[in-house]
């Protein structure tokens, strides 16, 4: 990559076995893998207020806004609970907004005991890139039954690995594509040519 690109992902579990952390890291390794730097965001680490007006300028909140603040790229990574995303990291969004969101390019992938996967979280989530103005990419990665298909000695393991990386591969291309210089150029100079005057027959 000509331009250095960040791929940040985003860890919104706090589990210390968490295999939502696995699924996050597996994804980064795919980004690294396109040329990205990566950065895992880990939300144990940053004991975060709950969100609201008189919590929004504390040291927490501004460290998590300062660490997401320049990628070009984000993974967003949740267990799934009762049929949606994580309360944590729906608080962590909620602390953050437009400037850590907007314009970027947007992976998810999800975990969950049962054996359906974590496709509605995900779906969840998807919401929220779009409200957030955000480019959430149509490839996810849903890993039903983590414990299992996530275990060292699974058959399933290698398969679900190329899934997460496969997500962390394309939000580290569509991110390169969406900040590079000659992208930008074409298409201002596409959307300032003349009609076709052929168009109207």
């Amino acid at each position: 990559m000509a331009q250095e690109i960040i791929v940040a992902g985003i860890v919104g579990s706090l589990r210390e076995d968490s295999k939502t952390r696995i699924a996050v890291r597996t994804a980064l390794e795919g980004a690294a893998e396109s040329g990205a730097v990566t950065r895992l965001i880990d939300l144990r680490d940053y004991d975060l207020p709950y969100c609201n007006e008189d919590e929004e300028d504390s040291t927490a909140v501004q460290r998590l806004q300062r660490d997401v603040g320049p990628a070009h790229g984000l993974i967003l990574g949740t267990p799934e609970y009762h049929g949606g995303y994580s309360g944590i990291l729906k608080n962590a969004i909620d602390l953050m907004g437009f400037d850590e969101f907007e314009g970027k390019i947007v992976g998810l992938v999800g975990v969950s005991g049962g054996s359906l996967g974590a496709s509605q979280a995900l779906q969840g989530l998807r919401i929220i890139g779009r409200a957030l103005h955000a480019w959430v990419i149509p490839q996810q990665a849903s890993i039903p039954q983590a414990s299992e298909n996530l275990a060292i000695d699974s058959p399933n393991r290698d398969y679900f690995e190329r899934r997460l990386r496969e997500v962390g591969r394309q939000v580290a291309r569509f991110a390169a594509l969406h900040s590079s210089d000659e992208a930008i150029e074409f298409l201002r100079a596409w959307e300032e040519a003349p009609s076709n005057p052929g168009a109207d027959d």
